[in-house]
């Protein structure tokens, strides 16, 4: 910096000034100093600015895990919109609740981040009332908090159209797939079996849910279930596309072909969901990582402000659902 002040002829206080943007430098001076810095090479330090400013330049993502496939897609619309607001972004996978009370249990000691970004973390209002200990603003992912920055979407209107879809293609025995060990997932998990009990409900049909293990394997696990039952379902409704996968496999592996045998239905759109043709509530998770982010860069200027913005879900209706043709009948094997 020093070199850049005497090229420019003026002091180190005003180059601060001058490539900070600060008040109280006059234009040409300005204009002089930024020249200098230009054929000097010289860049300014943010950890220098910071301490000036306060600022860091650093936003916080509190993650559960990095797989499955949602956090990773989360993690990259997160980390394109802040390197576009020239922020660095630090993830750090914490697991259960204990490990983002340990990771805040540090933050104000060491102040090192502008804003936390709390990704699918499915917090109750105690471990809520930790993050606003934390002395910077805390943007929620996927779950809505009053009186907090969040951003989500309606899983529970999300799964009642999915499942309306179903009923009108004329399906009466439809099971939805739940898993019982969905860390970081409990709230939108909630929300859709919720949804899907409620559109089972006004239609007068009675729900199947089945609760098991998460992923491909309880996708498995459970179309092995209900495929062993006297009456299986016409269609399987499951909780994300994870799950749906292990349920097209067995029924592959059974020889049932869908959907003239089985209709499937997942939730998410996930990756590979348009290659396997399922048919899918898409959730635009890169969307919601970017606006995220802009929300945290929002609440750093102004921390006051406690926007709630809800993304619109699609239903994509692909080749593994149709009405149902006599598929009972064919799964228990009586033809």
């Amino acid at each position: 910096m020093s070199d850049v002040a005497d090229r420019a002829g003026v002091s180190l206080s005003t180059v601060s000034r001058a490539l900070r943007g600060a008040p109280g430098v006059a234009p040409e001076v300005r204009e002089r100093v930024q020249r200098a810095a230009a054929e000097l090479s010289y860049v300014v330090s943010r950890n220098a600015s910071g301490l000036v400013t306060g600022a860091t330049g650093r936003v916080a993502v509190l993650v559960p895990f990095l797989q499955p496939w949602f956090f990773g897609v989360a993690l990259a619309g997160i980390g394109t919109r802040l390197r576009q607001a020239d922020l660095d972004m630090l993830v750090y996978q914490v697991g259960d609740m204990r490990g983002v009370e340990e990771y805040l249990g540090e933050l104000p000691l060491r102040r090192n981040v502008d804003a936390v970004i709390a990704l699918s973390l499915d917090l109750d209002e105690r471990e809520i009332a930790v993050l606003d200990e934390v002395g910077v603003p805390v943007v929620f992912v996927s779950q809505r908090i009053p009186e907090r920055a969040s951003v989500f979407i309606d899983n529970a209107a999300a799964a009642r159209s999915a499942t309306r879809h179903l009923l009108n293609l004329g399906h009466t025995s439809i099971a939805f797939v739940q898993s019982a060990d969905s860390t970081g997932f409990e709230w939108s998990s909630a929300e859709r079996v919720n949804g899907y009990r409620e559109a089972m409900a006004e239609a007068g049909v009675r729900p199947q849910v089945l609760v098991g293990e998460s992923g491909p394997r309880g996708g498995a696990l459970a179309a092995g279930e209900l495929l062993s039952r006297a009456e299986p379902p016409t269609a399987i409704f499951a909780e994300s596309d994870d799950v749906a996968m292990g349920v097209l496999r067995v029924l592959q592996r059974s020889g049932l072909a869908v959907p003239e045998v089985m209709s499937v239905l997942g939730f998410d759109n996930h990756d590979m969901a348009e290659l396997l043709d399922l048919s899918t509530v898409a959730q635009p998770v890169s969307e919601m990582g970017a606006v995220a982010a802009r929300l945290a860069v929002e609440a750093v200027a102004d921390p006051a402000a406690v926007p709630h913005v809800e993304l619109a879900t699609n239903l994509l209706v692909r080749g593994s659902t149709a009405g149902p043709r006599a598929a009972s009948r064919l799964v228990g094997g009586n033809e």
